[in-house]
């Protein structure tokens, strides 16, 4: 029973309304997930201080903007927590990060030579519209300089993020693009047009205008270190239910 604002929400309400919006298998995959962690944890005498939770608690405080205890407790009172829930759920993230460390630290370098391309990156600038020939006419207005891509962008992309960003989608990796739209960013000159390139039911032009070569920042690093500790609790979640069946 969850209390909301004096209204009572019985869980099985809870239940159906993630089953209805589609959502109830994912939070059952976390809840399995912390199971798997939490055995492996213990399994490997991998354990959470009091003084780390505390740690963490207050760097969290200070990034909401929670000076006094009082702002913490209205806070957590809004989000219907308790302070034990709060350090709960800080234990479980500090646990699934130790965890990553030990089984996955020591392969990162490696994994990131192996993989040393995939980790280029490029900023990119995208127009998508949802007909061929709107598109392949910004193309040709583009080309002839009667409209600037950004303008372009700005008018006509159907994300309103990035009709906000003039067609600016960011600085993204060769492994996020798929692999034949990387082969033709990435072999492009800096600062021309390409496309139209049909993906799904949308057209995009596109347009690099920089290029940063592979190195392994600790963003980086961070980020391979969370792909391979999914794939692994993916692996061990698979592994359990075909047991289980």
């Amino acid at each position: 029973m969850v209390n909301f604002s004096g209204i009572a929400i019985d869980s099985e309400a809870v239940v159906g309304w993630l089953t209805h919006e589609i959502r109830l298998r994912e939070i059952c995959q976390q809840v399995l997930n912390e199971r798997i962690i939490a055995s492996a944890t213990q399994a490997r005498n991998i354990d959470v201080t009091e003084s780390e939770i505390q740690a963490e608690a207050d760097r969290l405080r200070r990034e909401r903007h929670l000076e006094h205890a009082e702002a913490t407790l209205v806070w957590l009172a809004d989000e219907l927590m308790t302070v034990e829930d709060w350090e709960a759920g800080i234990y479980n993230r500090l646990l699934a990060q130790k965890l990553s460390e030990r089984l996955f630290s020591d392969d990162i370098e490696h994994f990131f030579i192996q993989h040393r391309l995939d980790f280029e990156r490029i900023s990119l600038y995208k127009i998508s519209v949802p007909y061929q020939q709107l598109a392949q006419e910004l193309f040709y207005q583009i080309e002839e300089s009667e409209i600037s891509f950004y303008e372009a962008a700005h008018l006509y992309d159907i994300d309103e993020k990035r009709r906000f960003q003039c067609g600016y989608e960011g600085q993204v990796y060769r492994w996020s693009l798929p692999p034949e739209t990387a082969a033709i960013v990435f072999g492009a000159r800096l600062g021309n047009v390409l496309g139209p390139i049909k993906v799904e039911a949308n057209y995009e032009l596109l347009m690099a205008e920089g290029f940063t070569a592979a190195e392994l920042t600790s963003q980086t690093r961070q980020e391979i270190l969370d792909q391979m500790f999914q794939d692994w609790l993916a692996r061990e979640l698979n592994y359990m239910v075909h047991n289980h069946s």
